[in-house]
């Protein structure tokens, strides 16, 4: 099989060409798509626990630590202790932080609106469809979903 006949390769380079469009706008405003995932992912007034946004975005808890210490050496975040679970931190965004998370959901609505102008909806569900099914096989395969036999896709 050809890797221009693989399912992974389409999605990854689609995937990588989208990260790389994403991150030179990110860039542009002095921040990168990593980040702008975690900004979108953190509620603007309640805040959101830390333990709470790795999950979201599919990052290590590491890493997110990392990044977290980043965001919050510039100015885009502040911690402040969980109200009802003390032994929690709530992730809050500053002002800026705001601002690149306004940047972010944009961007990324933007993007949205100019596939869906090329895309039919029709195919768009097609396409949805598809990823879901994909999903149901990497839990399956991965172990995560045992219990339902791949042909029932």
């Amino acid at each position: 099989m050809k890797r221009e006949e693989t399912v992974d390769y389409h999605i990854k380079s689609a995937w990588h060409a989208i990260s790389r469009m994403y991150n030179q706008q990110a860039a542009e405003e002095g921040f990168t798509t990593a980040i702008g995932f975690v900004l979108i992912n953190i509620n603007s007034k309640e805040g959101t626990p830390a333990t709470k946004i790795a999950p979201m975005i599919g990052l290590e808890t590491r890493s997110l630590t990392r990044m977290l210490k980043t965001m919050e050496e510039k100015g885009l975040i502040y911690k402040k202790p969980d109200l009802v679970d003390k032994r929690s931190v709530r992730i809050f965004l500053t002002d800026e932080g705001k601002k690149k998370k306004e940047i972010s959901v944009r961007t990324i609505m933007d993007f949205n609106e100019q596939v869906r102008e090329v895309i039919p909806a029709s195919d768009l569900e097609t396409f949805f469809s598809v990823f879901e099914k994909l999903q149901m096989v990497i839990d399956q395969v991965s172990g995560n979903d045992v219990n339902k036999p791949i042909y029932e896709l």
